[in-house]
């Protein structure tokens, strides 16, 4: 079967492809077919061709028209030849000529499996796993490998080698129908790698992974919290994992400093505890980073938000308005804020000020600066604070602050009152009205001796947007609400109108949470800067 796309010239190209097979279509270049026009959503559609016909499942901000049917966010059926019109571009499905084999495409994948953590070596007890561990402790150096081989290719075999021997030699202890290889492998990744991290590393379902102790791992996929039946030998190679993850950072985890926060290369969130803290053992948690920035049209396309929405917050970055999103832990602060930082013009000078690196900016004037702990001795500590304020000595057009969660706050307020318009950060909070308070308060932090009204009119001068950012019971992450500033009343406090909703209206299959997008009638008193700066037409639709 093939898809032919006729662009605005009339100039016609043919992709062929498997029956069965869904096809990506798109502006972003890795979709199996590339439109590379501005009206076309980075992931603008998914067709897959079935016999007599195409289903198209619209994924977009503006819609898909089959034939003479506007599809949005839904999906229709489209017999052969009938013209799918996606921006500019026209196109159609149609069977390949006899014999065309497609030269586009995989065969149709199988159904997909019940999401099990991978198979390993459940059958060897955590006794016999100790022994092979030390085993291998004691013929190769691995304290050394820890510091300066890990992630060489070169050492895998010499590990492998070693492990092969160490079980053969143990070929009397191991149960009947033992998976040898499996076994080599696992003890190999933990050995020099993340051990039975890597493979939950590796899923892309997975967006977190939470280690309770050695024996107890969770993971978190599809927005809910599962258990795995991986496991660690015992917290001795939970430890070396955690050392092998801060070491070349230049962090340190000890009794003396049982905790610590890091990253992996990736740019993976990882938070560790050990004894005596963690009272199970060693326990970690990793908010795994996407592969993919999402943009605007993706959480559009996740119901994360109306295209309305979209529309209003793209047009607040480019009037250089100044952002607070909030939410609680896990709801998706840091997706959104990578989401409205693509937005930005890449003529643009921007500082991105964070704990640990994850925004992934695609402008090219990028400045990431990242908070340092301090060292063994307890000194050359950098905070947020202190980059909010040498920032500012950097001739940023916009700053950016990963999380305020300190006395940064105060800074951070003065920055965006005192020409670097258009910055954005976010925040903990469970509302528009609690964000403002969690600002106050922090705020409050700085040591600045400022009276509670001097601070709120800096909040209400300073930030012109509040996004609250919500996980909800079904897992799924949500915009709640936009809501804008508008002053402060006769009795001191920072007033502000919802300009958006999240309405929710039952609960469906599953615990789906269902619910819609609403706007509320509130014109926004950044209308007349959207017309002034030509975002928005005079008398046109929002």
């Amino acid at each position: 079967m093939e898809i032919v796309v006729k662009d605005r010239t009339g100039a016609e190209r043919v992709h062929p492809v498997a029956a069965g097979c869904p096809v990506v279509v798109g502006r972003d270049p890795a979709s199996d077919i590339v439109l590379d026009d501005l009206d076309v959503s980075r992931r603008h559609a998914v067709f897959e061709l079935r016999d007599g016909g195409c289903v198209v499942f619209d994924q977009s901000s503006n819609g898909t028209f089959v034939g003479p049917t506007h599809v949005r966010h839904a999906s229709l059926i489209a017999p052969f030849g009938t013209p799918i019109r996606i921006g500019p571009f026209e196109l159609s499905a149609r069977a390949a000529a006899p014999g065309h084999t497609p030269a586009h495409g995989t065969p149709p994948p199988a159904a997909a499996p019940q999401p099990v953590a991978p198979p390993r070596a459940v059958e060897v007890s955590a006794d016999l796993r100790r022994a092979i561990r030390r085993k291998l402790l004691d013929s190769l150096d691995l304290a050394e490998i820890d510091r300066d081989a890990i992630g060489d290719a070169a050492m895998r075999p010499r590990v492998v080698e070693a492990l092969g021997f160490i079980i053969d030699g143990l070929a009397s202890e191991l149960p009947a129908g033992v998976d040898r290889t499996a076994l080599i492998e696992e003890m190999a990744d933990e050995a020099l790698g993340l051990g039975p991290l890597e493979s939950l590393l590796a899923d892309d379902a997975v967006s977190e992974i939470m280690v309770v102790d050695p024996e107890t791992i969770y993971c978190e996929r599809g927005g809910k919290i599962e258990r795995t039946n991986l496991r660690f030998t015992d917290n001795d190679a939970a430890r070396a994992v955690i050392e092998r993850i801060v070491t070349p950072l230049g962090r340190r985890i000890d009794e003396a400093s049982p905790y610590v926060d890091a990253r992996l290369p990736d740019g993976s969130r990882v938070n560790a505890v050990i004894p005596p803290l963690a009272l199970r053992g060693a326990c970690i948690t990793i908010r795994k980073f996407s592969k993919r920035t999402l943009g605007m049209d993706d959480l559009v396309g996740f119901g994360a938000m109306s295209p309305q929405m979209a529309r209003f917050l793209s047009r607040c970055v480019r009037a250089r308005a100044n952002i607070v999103i909030s939410g609680g832990t896990g709801s998706g602060k840091t997706t959104l804020l990578n989401a409205l930082s693509a937005e930005i013009p890449a003529d643009e000078r921007i500082v991105t000020i964070e704990d640990a690196a994850e925004l992934k900016l695609v402008q090219p004037h990028v400045v990431g600066l990242e908070a340092r702990p301090p060292n063994m001795e307890g000194r050359g500590a950098v905070t947020i604070r202190d980059l909010v304020r040498n920032a500012l000595r950097m001739r940023p057009d916009r700053i950016i602050v990963g999380e305020c969660r300190g006395g940064e706050a105060i800074d951070m307020l003065q920055a965006m009152n005192t020409g670097h318009d258009g910055s954005m950060t976010t925040t903990h909070a469970n509302s528009p009205r609690d964000a403002i308070a969690r600002l106050e308060t922090l705020a409050l932090m700085s040591g600045i001796d400022l009276p509670a009204r001097a601070i709120r009119e800096q909040i209400a001068s300073a930030v012109d947007v509040i996004v609250q950012q919500t996980r909800l019971g079904d897992g799924s992450r949500k915009v709640t609400a936009i809501s804008e500033i508008v002053g402060i009343d006769d009795d001191g406090a920072v007033e502000y109108r919802n300009l958006f909703e999240f309405v929710r209206t039952g609960t469906g299959d599953g615990g789906a949470v269902l619910g819609e997008h609403r706007a509320t009638g509130y014109l926004p008193g950044l209308l007349p800067r959207f017309i002034r700066l030509g975002l928005v037409r005079d008398g046109a639709y929002l």
